[in-house]
């Protein structure tokens, strides 16, 4: 689960970076079309910072991916990744809004669905002497 937190760590601080950077590349990197709209652009700052913020939780709890809380972090990201390969192929096969990201990107929340449900089906945690 360390190596999974690490590098979930990493995909979305780049992703949240340049959300709250560049929201208007990023999104046509995804779907081929722009931000126009002062409120979409906030839109798309405001999923940076929380894909950010994402980061940042993932890579503080790299180190105890033993615990609970790691676990939890873990299940959330697992619904985060489906969730992100559930809209983004929607919006790919459905509104056929696609960029040069869009397939990879969704084949790498994909992918991190699998890694975080293998994590999470590993057994339970160790008992702890601490209730």
């Amino acid at each position: 689960m360390k190596v999974l937190l690490a590098a979930t760590a990493l995909i979305e601080l780049g992703a949240g970076v340049a959300l709250l950077a560049v929201p208007s590349l990023a999104v046509r990197l995804l779907f081929a079309s722009l931000l126009d709209a002062p409120a979409a652009v906030a839109l798309g700052r405001l999923a940076g910072a929380a894909l950010f913020s994402l980061g940042v939780a993932c890579w503080l709890a790299r180190g105890d991916a033993p615990s609970r809380a790691a676990r939890g972090l873990t299940t959330a990201m697992l619904c985060y990744n489906l969730a992100a390969v559930g809209v983004l192929s929607i919006a790919g096969v459905g509104i056929k809004t696609v960029g040069v990201a869009l397939w990879p990107v969704v084949i790498l929340h994909a992918a991190m669905t699998v890694w975080c449900l293998a994590c999470l089906r590993r057994g339970p945690l160790a008992q702890s002497s601490k209730p």
